[in-house]
Formats: C-alpha cells, structure tokens, sequence
C-alpha cells in the first residue's frame, strides 16, 4: 500500500461525541462519503485507500503513523457526519488527526473537506494546519489536486473548490458543478476498502432481535428540496448548485437509479451477509416514483432487508406503505421537531398535529414502527411550549425518541441568523454535539441555553421511563427489549453548560 495516490480518513470521534453511549448503545456507521469518494476517484484511475479511524478506533497519532508508512500523494480528511447535521462535532478529532500528520509529517499534503469544511473553508484553513480545503462537495477537487501534486510544478489555482495558502493569503478557486450523473460519476461506495465487520446498527433499528451486525448505510438520492432553517444538509452542494445556474434559494436534489441501488443492496447481502440497512437520504420518502421502484426492485430480488430510512410527515403518499412494508422498512423516522406552531413554523415546518397523527396512524396500520424526532430550544420557544411538545412526545408514544436541542449549525440558515444577531454560540466544535459533554444549545427568545439543555436530558428520562412506553414496547417486542430499554435509560450524560 506504499506511495498510493490517496488515502481517505474517517476521524475517530465516537467516544468524545457520545461519552459513555458509544461503547455499546451508539452505532458504529460506515463512512459513507468516504466510500463514496474512495470510488469516484478509483473509477479515474488513481489508487485509493481509506483508514476508517472511527471502526477501528484509532488516535490521531496512529493514523499518522499509517499515513508515513503509505506515503500518500494526498491524504484527505472527510469531515461528514453520521446524519445530515453531525458534521461540526467532528471537527476536534479531524483536527487532532491533521495536526498529528503535519507535526510528524510536515511535508505531507493534507485536504480537509466535508459538510462542516464547505459550510466554514475559510476558518477551516485559518484555524487548521491542513494544505487546502475544499469549499464543495470535494469529489472534483479530490481528483484534480492529486493530478496536481503529482506534477513537477503544481499550480492550486487551476484546482476547483480549492481553499490554499498563497504565502500570508487565503486564496480560492472556482467551484466545480455538480455531478449530475450519478449512476456513472459514482458508483455507489468502495465497500470493499472498508472494515465491514466493524459496523453496528442502532440499537433501537433491531429492538425485538438485538443482532446488530452486519450493517451498512448508503445514499439513493443527494439533497433535500425543503429548506428547514435549522439543517445544514445543503452546505457542502451549494458551491455546485452556484456553478449550475442555481439560484441561491434553490436546493439541488439527485438520484442513483433504483436498479443502482438495488444492486449495491443485493452485492452488501451476498458479500457482507448484510440484513440492517439505513438509507441515509435526508428525506428518503420523497418522490413517489422513485420510493416505490427501489421497493419494487427489493421485492423483486427477495432481499430479506431490516430498513430505516427519513421521512417528512407531509410526504408519505397513498399507497406508499404496504410496498415500503414489503421491501424491509420497518422504521420510518420523522422530524416531528416541536408541537406548538408558532414555533414550528418560525423553523419551516409546514404541517400541522392533525397532519402528524394522521400520518403516524397510517404507518403503524402498515406495520411500520416510527422514530419521533423533537427539537427543544427552537428560537420561538419557551418552557411552556417546549412542554407541549414533550407532552406531544409522550401522547404519541413512538417506538423510539431521538429528543435534540436546537443547535445552530454551520451551513444553515440558523447559523447566520446567530451570526448576525450575535446569539452565544458553543466554544468548541465539539459543543454542537448533542451528548457531548461540552453540548451548548442556543438560547431562545426566552429561555437559556443552560435551561434548553436540562430539559432535554430530562425529556429523555421520562420518556423512557414512563410505564406507558416500557408496557407498549413489551407488548410489541419482548421482555428482554423492555429490559434493554431500562438499561439504556440509567445512562446519564455528563453536562458542562447544565447549570
């Protein structure tokens, strides 16, 4: 693996950002843009490698010392999260694997890119000892600045949606278009350079059978057309979307085919002996035609698939269900976010409860299970509506609760609106992290962060403890899923900003 033209990094950041929930209850995700990325260059020719840090639990300093043995013409640092709004809390390990190669490797060529690098290449580069940053979605950027260093005599101005140093100066470069031809441009992830027994689904994914592995997770579109204030999942497409005629209030959306991706989930069954699959889409349940031929194509291969995958409460169609049902999804999760509609609609959120629990009826009459996703500490709220939708939470009974704070995320509209009206941000990168235990949500209009914070960790403990749930997940799980429950819920995160 000597003298490769690439190698791919997925920093180590799981016990850092989870605390005591990543040795046994977090997931352990492949890194999907990674892989992603470790194809789309292979596919133009180059040799490409990827260190997954987060499996196999490796320091800054051990990655460092795979990089020196393998000599990369670039090593590149991929700071994408797990879900759409978990790239900024990566940031602290991505760093410490930067400074650890630059300090032991100072010749090395170092990249950072990912959500959070596109949402901030300036600072990134001001703040990091990284060579460049790429202030897109960094595939194009990738292929062009490994030609590049190749050369006897590069020249990073002709690189697109490159960030570098020009002596004392920061200078960029023109961005690179979207790739619109999915399919083809890339091909689905590089699974075989990933540790694939390494990954392990989330516990509630396989509540009622607790076998975990083998997992895998993977894209069938790229975007989202909606336009939440609080996500940032457009951040690293938006420089593309720019080169293509976008306009700026306009989100791309992108889609492999279903027979694409029907044939990744059949090679990840044969091969990996996979059966838990997350799609990672922002919003999966999206377009009908689309949703249904991917259904279609699993139930035409009988791939025995345990799915989860996002929706919206207001995109779940007629006729949608029984063929999700059929094809493996036994979860939907929905953003949910906040019961009063003030405060919804402060966020974009353009539905109302009767749109919720007619929906949710729906899909429990189908045989899916839902995952209720609530945000507490949204601008409009306050102790009183933040109750409501807790209260909500509980009254819903879900069979499983992913309960947040209000985070302002770089790339998102909440960002810049904290930005400019001077709102207290987290110190540190790793205060955007939810269970982290730096984890500093914004204020409201009417409530501190301190407060927002408790009552989220609070909502968490009487959700999982109320009778009600633990009689509802008995009933349609087991015993032993009701005791995992209990035991999950003894996990108290430690808090800095609580108090």
């Amino acid at each position: 693996m000597q003298n490769l033209d690439l190698v791919l990094i997925n920093p180590c950041a799981r016990r850092r950002v989870y605390q005591g929930l990543a040795k046994d209850l977090a997931a352990i995700e492949p890194p999907v843009w990674a892989g992603l990325m470790a194809a789309y260059v292979r596919k133009k020719g180059f040799s490409v490698h990827i260190i997954d840090a987060e499996a196999e639990s490796l320091s800054g300093a051990e990655v460092s010392a795979l990089i020196r043995e393998m000599k990369p013409a670039l090593a590149a640092i991929v700071v994408y999260g797990h879900q759409p709004s978990a790239s900024t809390q990566i940031m602290p390990a991505a760093s410490e694997v930067c400074t650890a190669i630059k300090n032991e490797i100072p010749g090395q060529k170092v990249i950072m890119l990912g959500g959070h690098v596109a949402a901030l290449p300036q600072r990134t580069l001001n703040d990091e000892k990284a060579d460049f940053a790429s202030g897109g979605e960094g595939l194009v950027t990738l292929v062009e600045l490994v030609e590049a260093i190749k050369t006897a005599n590069p020249d990073w101005s002709k690189i697109s949606d490159l960030w570098y140093r020009d002596g004392s100066e920061l200078r960029f470069t023109k961005a690179a278009p979207l790739i619109l031809d999915l399919d083809n441009e890339m091909p689905g992830i590089a699974w075989d350079l990933l540790p694939m027994s390494r990954y392990r689904a989330h516990n509630w994914h396989c509540l009622g059978n607790l076998a975990r592995q083998p997992y895998a997770a993977l894209y069938t579109t790229l975007g989202c057309p909606y336009k939440c204030s609080f996500c940032c999942i457009q951040a690293p497409f938006k420089s593309g979307e720019g080169a293509l005629g976008y306009k700026a209030a306009s989100n791309s959306y992108r889609f492999w085919s279903p027979k694409r991706v029907a044939d990744e989930l059949e090679m990840l069954v044969r091969d990996y002996g996979v059966r838990n699959v997350k799609f990672a889409d922002e919003m999966f349940v999206l377009n009908k035609k689309h949703v249904e031929s991917i259904c279609d194509e699993i139930i035409s291969r009988k791939l025995d698939l345990n799915i989860w995958a996002y929706a919206r409460v207001d995109t779940v169609k007629d006729g949608m269900l029984p063929k999700l049902k059929a094809a493996g999804f036994n979860w939907l999760a929905f953003g949910i976010e906040a019961a009063n509609a003030r405060v919804r609609d402060d966020v974009q959120k353009g539905f109302d409860q009767n749109d919720i629990r007619r929906t949710l009826e729906n899909v429990w009459a189908a045989g899916i299970r839902v995952i209720g996703n609530y945000i507490f500490g949204l601008p409009e709220d306050d102790l009183n509506t933040m109750g409501e939708t807790l209260d909500l939470a509980m009254d819903l009974n879900c069979e499983f609760g992913n309960f947040y704070s209000a985070m302002a995320y770089p790339g998102s509209q909440l960002y810049a609106q904290a930005i400019s009206q001077k709102w207290d941000l987290p110190e540190t990168w790793s205060g955007y992290s939810q269970h982290s235990v730096d984890s500093r949500p914004l204020p409201t209009r009417h409530v501190s962060a301190a407060q927002v914070l408790r009552f989220r960790d609070d909502a968490f403990q009487k959700y999982y403890s109320n009778p009600r749930y633990i009689q509802m997940i008995e009933r349609k799980f087991n015993a032993e899923t009701a005791a995992h429950i209990r035991e999950m819920s003894t996990h108290k995160l430690e808090r800095k900003y609580a108090n």
